[in-house]
């Protein structure tokens, strides 16, 4: 007789859900309020690090063993595609970008991931609907970024806008390949793995910019301090552990509907509570973005060739999310 696993009461499926709506859509505000006070790289090698040294002790001390040398090694360039030159460049783009579009930007990673698998891995084959929905999304980001089309709102810093579009684009590249190296079969100890590594290596990359010549202690607010640890304890511990949490208890598909709730939270909190302006471009280039990743991630996969239609991806590496923080934001 089989066994079924008892369902959580409500109450910790909507707790659940709420972190990972609203405690990850609001980390941009963290990361804006931030940057103003301490300089990019340094203040996102202190998120990943401190996160990363606690998850992995947390792991080791529950039983997780160690990751291997080749895990290691796969996790080391992990973080530097998802914590060095993504986090990188979107922690930088905030001194510049307000966080709201930050986090409509982002939200275009399905939509990059998808162009890979037909252009270069020729995994999805491009139907007239995907084709729509790619050109819906790629329409948004030029409505956002477009000078002569800003709608009466202030145009966005290019150098911004181009970190933003990196990041997304480096945290694609990372998302495939996180299906073909060989990582930790614990996903905690995955994530604690790269979050450490690449924390570290956001360290030294703050080195080499001379963002320590600069930087004062002191000179700190508090409320740039109980930024950073607001995104240590709630962004990146608490989000990652719901996460993982609801995966056991939801479908995948449900649980990634935070990829469309977390732009529109954090565009909702940087008007708000941020001052940043919204206007009719934001809220255009927002629903054009939105329109094509939830078109694009909820459509069934069709695969390109016959070789790879059994092929199985994980859940969280499909394109319907950013990676389980690995990546919280």
């Amino acid at each position: 007789m089989e066994l079924q696993t008892a369902r959580p009461p409500s109450w910790k499926i909507l707790l659940a859900f709420a972190i990972i709506y609203f405690v990850w859509g609001s980390t941009f505000l963290a990361i804006r309020v931030g940057v103003r006070e301490v300089p990019p790289f340094l203040f996102a090698a202190m998120r990943f690090t401190v996160a990363g040294m606690f998850l992995y002790a947390w792991m080791r001390l529950s039983g997780t063993p160690a990751p291997s040398r080749r895990e290691w090694v796969a996790a080391i360039f992990l973080g530097t595609l998802i914590f060095l030159l993504d986090y990188g460049c979107l922690f930088w783009a905030e001194q510049r970008v307000p966080s709201g579009i930050a986090a409509v930007v982002l939200a275009m990673i399905p939509v990059f991931i998808t162009l890979l698998e037909i252009i270069f891995l020729r995994t999805q084959r491009l139907t007239v609907r995907l084709a729509l929905a790619l050109l819906v999304g790629l329409c948004g980001v030029a409505v956002l970024m477009n000078h002569s089309f800003s709608l009466g709102e202030v145009p966005i810093n290019r150098a911004g806008a181009l970190a933003l579009l990196i990041a997304a684009f480096t945290w694609s590249v990372a998302t495939i390949l996180t299906r073909r190296l060989p990582l930790p079969a614990s996903k905690p100890m995955s994530a604690a793995a790269q979050m450490l590594s690449g924390g570290i290596q956001l360290f030294v990359l703050a080195a080499l910019s001379g963002e320590f010549s600069g930087f004062h202690v002191q000179a700190v607010s508090r409320t740039a301090w109980l930024s950073l640890i607001y995104l240590i304890i709630a962004g990146s511990i608490a989000g990652f552990t719901a996460y993982v949490w609801l995966l056991h208890h939801e479908s995948p598909t449900k649980v990634g509907t935070y990829a469309y709730v977390n732009p529109v939270v954090a565009v909702t909190l940087g008007y708000f509570i941020g001052n940043e302006s919204v206007g009719p471009r934001t809220l255009l280039g927002t629903l054009l973005i939105l329109i094509s990743v939830i078109t694009i991630t909820t459509m069934p996969k069709k695969r390109a060739l016959r070789a790879h239609e059994n092929e199985d991806s994980p859940p969280t590496l499909r394109p319907t999310t950013r990676h389980p923080e690995t990546g919280t934001l």
